[in-house]
């Protein structure tokens, strides 16, 4: 049952939904108003991101002999701040990160990085626990749909319409898919739809499903930390599988920025090329 309405709201604000009324999707003014506020109230209970900053680095060494990569600076701030960004436009407050390597000068951060709003807390490796171990740490403060991201990406993803994705299609976990030139250096998605049914690693060239990649960015389900076993862990390896045979496992693909830094010639593309988290 809908219920008529009068708003008084800001013109700029106005142009901005007007933007999206097609006539098909979006039929008019006020069923995108009806979207904008339905996609903004299913985000409340996306508050939580876990950001895996534990390892070394070996590739961008000698930068990583003394500098943490996630403080590796990039265009006047440390690689994880445009990190910060993203989940700060989508006021995602809750920020756990996962620390190794170098851990001590991540975590003498802390004052400085709540200073912009956000409230962090740290799980400490002192071994290294790949990309899921951290998770199974952390597992008191991952109670609800959750995000877990690199910590070594420059990415700008739209994380109501992936979230509103992941909810629709009952997923446990869904993947953010980006697209590039050559994806024989990656794990690329093989989709039946938007269920992914496995990751082809590292497919000779010519030989790619597709070129959607793993972007590095996931939304998750609590039940999801639940099939981590104690000890070191590769999400990608041991968990990821096991949901795509369940069809509880499914993709994201976005248009958005995406950049690896994790080799000297990715990092200084990077330093060139990125633009920085949208802000509108």
């Amino acid at each position: 049952m809908k219920e008529r309405i009068t708003l008084t709201i800001d013109r700029k604000i106005l142009e901005k939904i007007d933007t999206m009324v097609d006539g098909l999707d979006v039929r008019n003014r006020s069923h995108a108003i009806e979207l904008v506020l339905s996609k903004f109230l299913s985000m409340r209970e996306l508050k939580t991101a876990l950001i895996l900053c534990g390892g070394e680095g070996t590739r961008l060494r000698p930068i990583t002999y003394e500098t943490p990569k996630a403080l590796v600076p990039v265009q006047g701030k440390p690689l994880i701040e445009h990190m910060f960004d993203l989940l700060k436009k989508y006021n995602i407050n809750d920020v756990i990160i996962s620390v190794g390597y170098l851990k001590e000068k991540i975590i003498a951060e802390k004052n400085s990085w709540s200073k912009l709003g956000l409230n962090i807390s740290y799980v400490e490796e002192s071994a290294p626990l790949g990309t899921g171990g951290p998770l199974r740490f952390a597992k008191d403060r991952l109670t609800k749909t959750f995000i877990v991201s690199n910590g070594d990406e420059l990415k700008d993803i739209n994380i109501v319409d992936m979230y509103e994705a992941h909810k629709k299609n009952r997923a446990l976990v869904t993947i953010a898919l980006t697209t590039v030139d050559d994806p024989s250096q990656y794990g690329v998605a093989r989709l039946d739809g938007s269920r992914i049914i496995e990751f082809v690693e590292k497919p000779k060239k010519g030989k790619s499903p597709s070129n959607l990649i793993n972007a590095g960015f996931y939304i998750m389900e609590p039940e999801v930390v639940e099939m981590i076993p104690k000890g070191p862990c590769s999400l990608e390896k041991e968990i990821f599988p096991k949901l795509a045979k369940m069809g509880r496992l499914y993709g994201f693909p976005f248009s958005g920025q995406w950049f690896d830094t994790g080799t000297m010639e990715r990092y200084e593309h990077a330093l060139k090329a990125w633009k920085g988290v949208r802000t509108e």
